[in-house]
C-alpha cells in the first residue's frame, strides 16, 4: 500500500517509466533519426543507362521505319513510269525528303561517290552548260562552276526544276553536257535519253553513271554491249567506259553532229536496285 491508500501497480509504473515522452527541451536537441540513403553510385549508374537504353532503341525503331519507306520508295520508283513518280511526289512531296535522305544513307557506305567523278570532270570544262538530270539536292551545281540547269521530280530549292524528267521546260539544243547521275529509274528510262538527246547541241555530252550490277548479265543486268547499241542508233557514239569502281560504271558517249531519226530501238530492261528488307 501507499500512503495514499491506493494499491501499488509496478507493472502500471514500468509501462509509464517507459512510454515516458520526451520534453520539448529534448527533443528540440536531439537529432533527428538518420535514415539509410541510396547509394550514390548505383543511382548515377542506373538512371542514365536505362535511359541510353531507351533513346537506343527508339533510335533503331526510327531508322528501321525510315528505312522501310525508303526501300518501299526505291523500289516504286523502279519499277513506274516517271509520269507516275511525278504525280506520287507532287501529291505527297513529304514522301521525296523521306527517299533521299534513305538515299545518302545509302551513299555513304560507297568509297567513292559518282557525282564526285563527274563534278572532277566538269572542273576541267567550266563553260559548258549542263542539264543534270534527277539532280536530288543539287549536289553537282553546288561543286562545280559550270551552269547547270539542276532537274528533279520535286523542288526543295529554287535552282531545281521540278518536272517528270521526259518533259522538261529546257529549250531544244541548249545544253552542251547531259547528266544522269544514277538516275536512269523509270520503266520509260528511254524516254529520258530522247529528252536529253532534244536539249543537246550538236556534239554535246551525255554522262551516265549507274549501279554496276545494273550491266552485270551474270546477276540479271543488261548486256551493257545492247544498251551502247541502243544509245548509238539514238544519235550517240560511245567516247569512254569505265568499269573500273567496284559500285557504279561510268559512261561517256557524244551526240552526233547531224540528228538522226530512229523508228524503232530495242532498249534492253536495267536491272531494278531493290534493297532487300531487313
Amino acid at each position: 500500500m501507499t500512503d495514499g491508500g491506493k494499491p501499488d501497480n509496478p507493472s502500471r509504473k514500468r509501462r509509464r517509466k517507459r512510454h515516458k515522452p520526451q520534453s520539448r527541451s529534448e527533443s528540440a536537441n536531439s537529432p533527428p533519426p538518420q535514415l539509410p540513403l541510396p547509394h550514390p553510385k548505383r543511382r548515377k549508374i542506373e538512371g542514365p543507362s536505362t535511359s541510353k537504353n531507351q533513346l537506343g532503341f527508339l533510335q533503331k525503331m526510327r531508322m528501321r521505319l525510315s528505312g522501310g519507306h525508303f526501300r518501299m520508295l526505291n523500289e516504286k520508283l523502279y519499277t513506274c513510269s516517271g509520269s507516275e513518280a511525278f504525280n506520287l511526289f507532287k501529291n505527297e512531296p513529304e514522301l521525296f525528303d523521306v527517299y533521299h535522305a534513305g538515299y545518302q544513307e545509302q551513299m555513304v557506305h560507297w568509297p567513292e561517290q559518282p557525282v564526285n567523278a563527274i563534278a572532277k570532270w566538269l572542273r576541267n570544262q567550266s563553260s559548258l552548260k549542263v542539264a543534270d538530270f534527277g539532280c536530288g539536292n543539287a549536289t553537282l551545281a553546288k561543286s562545280v562552276k559550270n551552269k547547270v540547269f539542276s532537274i528533279d521530280l520535286v523542288s526543295n530549292d529554287p535552282s531545281v526544276i521540278a518536272c517528270d524528267m521526259a518533259h522538261t521546260p529546257l529549250d531544244s539544243s541548249s545544253v552542251d553536257v547531259a547528266v544522269f547521275c544514277l538516275s536512269l529509274m523509270g520503266t520509260n528510262y528511254s524516254n529520258y535519253l530522247q529528252e536529253a538527246k532534244r536539249v543537246l547541241k550538236p556534239s554535246g555530252w551525255l554522262l551516265i553513271a549507274e549501279v554496276r550490277s545494273r550491266f552485270d548479265p551474270n546477276t540479271g543486268g543488261a548486256d551493257p554491249e545492247k544498251f551502247f547499241e541502243a544509245v548509238s542508233q539514238l544519235g550517240f557514239s560511245l567516247v569512254s567506259k569505265d568499269f573500273s569502281n567496284k559500285m557504279f560504271v561510268l559512261l561517256y558517249f557524244k551526240k552526233a553532229k547531224k540528228d538522226s531519226q530512229v523508228e524503232s530501238i530495242k532498249w534492253p530492261e536495267l536491272k531494278p536496285c531493290i534493297y532487300k528488307r531487313r
